[in-house]
């Protein structure tokens, strides 16, 4: 197998403003990787030049084995951030539109529109206009017009913002789904956590930089754990004891729980075992570091504070709207 994607010295900018620095990236056929990063870091701009909507100012890319996304378009299946339908047709006919301009045989594709519908929930929905569904039904109907004519290439951005537990569960097992069939997909998100439980692969971008780009296993084995959690048993300690320890690089309380940093030169099943000896505990544990937690760090060794990171990413998450 050969590489869906490969973008080698890739530059972007908007005036003085740089918004990819010589990304250089290949995605090989049939993976699933996680576009990452807080909002405005670079990924919709990169994404957008896959797609052949922006052009780079320099270096280059290929899709599907040709110059640009242009010459590949009816193989490729796209969900934009933002969202677009045309607002008075009504959803039957757009989808059956879609999906015959990419290529679809027009031979029985009102019963594949009537029975992709059914599966997202929206049976009802065949012959209302699109401005009469809810954004949430919307942006389910824009994944379906994504999807219809099998594509060999998903790119998805931002494709759960906005939805509902349920509808954002129903998405995932469709795309998982396509991607089980073989299809190469690549999503964006600024929500670290949705990531770890979907990709193989993780590429992390940051101020228009790929600041990390491996599976998700080799990241893991990277950057070994190095925080413990411990809920005392009387639930009263704030760590003093432990704060005096040479071992100990910071004590934070969360909760009920102390989060325990420990420096480097000593074995994490070390610090364990001296913890259970210096305080009665209900529960210790090692901590293994989630992707925002890599991403916070990676970013703390470009000169941000971990506080301002973390704040970027959850600021964009609250800002969502929620579809239903």
């Amino acid at each position: 197998m050969g590489d869906a994607i490969v973008l080698s010295g890739v530059r972007k900018t908007f005036g003085p403003k740089v918004a990819v620095e010589g990304i250089d990236l290949s995605i090989p056929e049939g993976s699933l990787v996680g576009f990452i990063g807080p909002n405005g870091a670079g990924k919709t701009t990169t994404i957008r030049m896959i797609m052949s909507i922006l052009f780079p100012d320099a270096g280059q890319i290929s899709v599907l084995g040709k110059a640009s996304a242009i010459e590949s378009k009816d193989r490729i299946g796209y969900l934009p951030e933002e969202r677009g339908l045309y607002r008075k047709m009504r959803v039957g006919a757009f989808l059956c539109h879609m999906a015959q301009l990419k290529g679809a045989p027009p031979e029985g594709i009102k019963q594949k529109v009537y029975g992709w519908l059914e599966r997202v929930n929206l049976a009802d929905c065949f012959k209302k206009k699109c401005e009469e569904l809810s954004k949430g039904m919307q942006q389910k109907v824009q994944f379906l017009s994504a999807i219809l004519h099998e594509p060999d290439l998903l790119i998805l951005d931002e494709p759960f913002s906005g939805l509902d537990p349920v509808n954002m569960r129903l998405l995932k097992d469709l795309f998982l789904e396509q991607h089980q069939m073989g299809r190469t997909i690549i999503f964006s998100t600024h929500q670290m956590h949705q990531a770890e439980q979907l990709c193989d692969r993780i590429v992390m971008i940051n101020k228009g930089q790929k600041v990390l780009d491996s599976t998700l296993g080799h990241i893991r084995a990277q950057h070994d754990p190095r925080t413990v959690l411990v809920e005392p048993m009387d639930g009263l300690r704030d760590g003093t004891a432990l704060r005096n320890e040479p071992w100990v690089r910071d004590v934070t309380p969360r909760g009920e729980l102390l989060e325990i940093g420990l420096r480097d030169g000593i074995e994490p099943r070390d610090a364990i075992r001296k913890i259970a000896e210096m305080m009665p505990v209900s529960r210790i544990e090692l901590h293994r570091p989630t992707l925002e937690d890599i991403f916070v760090e990676i970013a703390q060794g470009e000169g941000e504070s971990a506080e301002t990171v973390r704040e970027s990413l959850h600021a964009a998450a609250k800002s969502e709207e929620v579809g239903t």
